[in-house]
């Protein structure tokens, strides 16, 4: 699941899509995962019984076709490079990896074409992050037309 918290980094989407994909896909798929829970497993409640299978089928079947979806976007995504430039909104940070808690990394929050988007960079430009105004991005559009941050730059 790593790898998909990654590409959704790199993707400019609204979060509410991915997360109706995995809630639809989950709705959509209980019913057929509920006859096999019934002979799985002896509930006394219906109600627990048709929770845990939603429950089920949302993190297995929902995040399946979620990543099949973020993944064909960002691999499937046109040759075309454009960079544009995007002025800073918000700072912030975020804690370094275990051990290393005192590398943070500086966050950029950024108004691309209406939304916000937070951009993380690497712990090396923590100590400058209060003297960078501009973020350039170099983006390419997804196969589903969402845009791909190919590379990022702050000046």
């Amino acid at each position: 699941m790593i790898w998909e918290i990654k590409i959704y980094r790199l993707t400019i989407i609204d979060f509410t899509l991915p997360l109706l994909i995995v809630l639809i896909v989950g709705l959509i798929t209980t019913p057929f995962a509920l006859n096999d829970f019934q002979k799985l497993f002896n509930y006394t409640k219906k109600s627990s019984l048709y929770f845990w299978t939603f429950f089920q089928s949302t993190v297995s079947w929902g995040f399946i076709f979620c990543s099949i979806f973020m993944f064909s976007n960002y691999y499937l995504a046109s040759t075309d490079i454009k960079t544009k430039t995007y002025e800073i909104i918000d700072r912030s940070s975020l804690a370094g990896r275990k051990y290393h808690r005192e590398e943070r990394k500086p966050t950029f929050e950024i108004d691309y074409n209406g939304k916000k988007k937070e951009l993380v960079f690497s712990h090396k430009f923590y100590h400058n992050m209060n003297t960078y105004q501009i973020v350039e991005l170099d983006i390419k559009e997804g196969f589903f037309g969402f845009d791909i941050l190919i590379e990022q730059k702050l000046k």
